[in-house]
Parts: structure tokens; sequence; C-alpha cells
């Protein structure tokens, strides 16, 4: 599970260039984007999609490679995968196949958002993006009508909702 610079390309760690570099094959969210970033460091391994609507028929395969003892990195769009990315699905039944499975950390959406928030206090909840459709959007804030009292919370959402969202 590799993580991938969230806005600067020089933001991903050499570790993750070494991986990248040496897996079969590159799990990844959008293969345009991750495309790109392999483009310019020069890095040649092939790219699969595996993204929320393709995740689960891509997992076999994915897991049959694992098998015949192929290396396969996961990456998302920007970040790390499973974190408000796809991922997860693939994860999971990775482990419970019995496989390895390695973090390469990297940076972090969330780490970056905090660190320059000035936020005081001992901590915050990382709570996702919200749900999408009106009535379970109004259900998921009303759940968290006090939480801000006792804690920071960090929310991710589309650039287009952010108005929508703060109101």
């Amino acid at each position: 599970v590799v993580a991938t610079p969230i806005g600067h390309l020089e933001d991903i760690s050499l570790r993750a260039l070494r991986v990248l570099r040496e897996v079969a094959v590159v799990a990844a969210e959008d293969t345009r984007r991750t495309g790109n970033l392999l483009r310019h460091f020069e890095i040649p391994t092939r790219l699969i999609s595996l993204h929320h609507h393709n995740e689960d028929q891509r997992t076999g395969e994915l897991l049959s490679r694992l098998g015949r003892g192929e290396s396969v990195a996961l990456v998302s769009d920007a970040g790390t995968p499973g974190i408000s990315d796809p991922g997860s699905g693939l994860v999971r039944k990775a482990r419970a196949a019995g496989f390895r499975v390695e973090p390469i950390p990297g940076p972090s959406a969330v780490a970056a958002a905090v660190s320059v928030a000035g936020l005081e206090g001992t901590g915050f909840a990382f709570l996702g993006f919200p749900p999408i459709k009106a009535n379970d959007r109004k259900r998921w804030f009303a759940d968290l009508a006090d939480w801000h009292t006792r804690t920071a919370l960090v929310v991710f959402e589309a650039p287009h909702r952010v108005v929508q969202t703060i109101e």
C-alpha cells in the first residue's frame, strides 16, 4: 500500500519510488494520474485500474497474481489507499488469504491540513467524506453536532460541495 503525493510530485518518498520500480504491477485508482507519476520518475511498471467501481472484480485477479508470487503495489490518486480512497477491500482480502500487506507511508492530506490549522488540544478525529444523499448527510451531521466541543473534526469534501457543506 503505497502513499503517493497529494500535490507536488517531489513529495513522494524514495522508498515509494523503489517499490513502484520493483513490483510486477501497480494497481491504481486512476491509471492516467498514476501514469503521469510513473512517467515523471521514468518508472516502466505495468499499470492496472482498481477503483470504487471495479475493486470487487479486480481483487480476484490481483490475489491470483500474489498467489503466483508476483508483487503488487496499490496506489490511489493522491495520499494513501484505503483512507477515503479505494483499496481497503483488496487489503482485507489479501490479509485474509495470508498475504503480507506492507504500508509504504508518505504524504497525508489529513496530517498536512492539521499541521497548518493551528489547532489547540490533544488531537483530532478524521471522519472522511460525508454522505452525498441529502437525508444521509443531515443525519450524519446531526450525529456530529456536539463532537466539535470535545475535539477538532477533519472532514474531506469535494470542491463543488464545500460551500454547501459549510452552510
